[in-house]
């Protein structure tokens, strides 16, 4: 097993060790400038992407800044992920089918995230239209995952988590399709709350979807950050058909029941590191007085065979209509093989099996909504195995064998995806290879507030694993 290569750049600059929430209460006081903090944050950058590769485009010289300093994390920097506009920032998706020319406006999501103060400070990268499990390239070199460098980090905000991981950003824009808030969560140690379908306005990408599966967030080092980052939201916007999270500020003090979920839909089989981190927070979970009992699957065994003819359906979209919907430039021969062989297994005969497909998948919601008469939460793995090396998840590689590895890895996420129901990774285990283990709560739709409680409980019980305390040793900087 190779000795992990960590990359950080915690120090004793601006930025030091705050979480968001810190450096927003510092700005306010005046303790510290917003320009200081976000020329930090751009050294910090700086500093690691040249081992990282995380970084899509960079607007340091003209960055988004909030025009509200009295928005709850004025001043705070951050990346947006590169497949929402940003005014005057390229929206390339990842891909090298086109070159992207400067957004005219604001996106619809955005506008909601610009609302909290944040300062933008460029896009941050992910694979090609965010369809694979691991930030990795047709052409151009991976991001790397900062706790050891020859590791995924995840994907679809594979970028967004290498950043925050390695102390560049205290947090940073994510979106999640089939787990791309929470699989670069696991990967990266951080915390992903991927929320309810309907808490945010939806991003144009997702109004064109036949079934909206993409929900927007954050990813973040400290729970508080993530909660007070979705309270700042809804002052912006909140959907009235969901009961409001307000500002969650720590544990509820009920007594739940927990659903324990360690068999995958797909049949792969949980490694053995997963699975003891998930039963230690199972303990950790009855210690607080909670119920934990096994479950079985709450969607039906076609799940996984439906799932993929989506998936198939939305790269032949975005091949097939490329030019309509991102340029007139587009040139579908420079989709990597993932994409490519997605569009060519649907137009092969996935297109006839889609509206049963989709009919199915609609259903799912039901049956996985029924799994919350008896229980407040559902525990399991965030993935069925510990994050890869790189080149595992290699879009170039066979195409056969590539599916075959991501439905022995994403094994768990995309159930929330299509049923709209909120999932929260947290860091609750660090494995041999040197890289952290993630676990997943998911609670009933809407009942966000419910999986923040518990994330802060648990966070006053164990340690999230952090670069900024790993052993001097270990840790190189470019």
């Amino acid at each position: 097993m190779s000795r992990p290569i960590r990359i950080h750049a915690f120090g004793d600059d601006a930025l030091a060790e705050h979480d968001a929430v810190g450096l927003a209460a510092l700005i306010r006081s005046g303790e510290l400038g917003a320009g200081e903090v976000e020329s930090a944050a751009v050294a910090r950058i700086r500093q690691v992407d040249p081992a990282l590769d995380a970084v899509a485009h960079e607007a340091y010289g003209t960055p988004r800044r909030s025009r509200k300093p009295e928005a709850p994390l004025h001043g705070v920097p951050t990346l947006v992920k590169d497949n929402t506009d940003v005014a005057g920032m390229p929206t390339n998706h990842g891909t090298d089918a086109y070159r992207a020319r400067p957004a005219t406006q604001d996106g619809r999501y955005a506008r909601q995230l610009l609302s909290t103060g944040l300062t933008v400070l460029g896009k941050s990268r992910l694979p090609e239209f965010g369809l694979n499990a691991s930030t990795e390239f047709r052409s151009g070199p991976p991001v790397r995952n900062p706790w050891h460098t020859d590791r995924s980090v995840g994907a679809s905000s594979g970028g967004a988590a290498a950043l925050v991981a390695a102390g560049a950003l205290p947090l940073a824009h994510a979106n999640d399709g089939g787990g791309s808030i929470r699989i670069p969560a696991a990967a990266a140690g951080l915390i992903g709350l991927k929320p309810s379908r309907g808490r945010h306005p939806d991003g144009e990408q997702a109004r064109t979807m036949p079934i909206n599966i993409i929900s927007e967030g954050v990813l973040t080092r400290s729970v508080r950050d993530t909660a007070a980052y979705l309270a700042a939201a809804e002052e912006h916007w909140r959907n009235p058909r969901l009961a409001p999270i307000g500002l969650v500020q720590g544990p509820a003090r009920r007594r739940l029941r927990v659903g324990l979920l360690l068999e995958t839909v797909t049949d792969a089989v949980v490694d053995e590191q997963t699975r003891d981190a998930v039963l230690r927070t199972a303990r950790l979970l009855e210690e607080q007085g909670h119920v934990v009992e096994p479950i079985p699957v709450p969607v039906p065994r076609s799940f996984p065979a439906d799932f993929i003819t989506y998936w198939g359906l939305l790269a032949a979209m975005a091949g097939g209509f490329g030019r309509f919907a991102f340029d007139r430039s587009f040139d579908a021969s420079r989709l990597d093989g993932l994409t490519q062989g997605l569009a060519r297994q649907f137009k092969d005969g996935g297109w006839s099996r889609t509206p049963g497909a989709l009919r199915r998948l609609h259903r799912a919601r039901t049956r996985y909504a029924a799994a919350f008469r008896r229980h407040e939460l559902i525990l399991s793995p965030v993935l069925a195995h510990v994050t890869p090396p790189l080149g595992h998840l290699d879009p170039s590689g066979p195409f056969d064998e590539l599916m075959d590895r991501l439905q022995r890895y994403v094994a768990f996420t995309p159930l929330h995806n299509v049923t709209g129901a909120p999932g929260l990774s947290l860091p609750m285990g660090m494995a041999r290879e040197g890289v952290p283990i993630g676990v997943h709560l998911s609670a009933a739709h809407g009942d966000d507030r419910t999986l923040l409680e518990v994330a802060f409980a648990l966070e006053e019980q164990t340690t999230w694993p952090a670069l900024g305390t790993a052993p001097a040793a270990e840790v190189n900087s470019p």
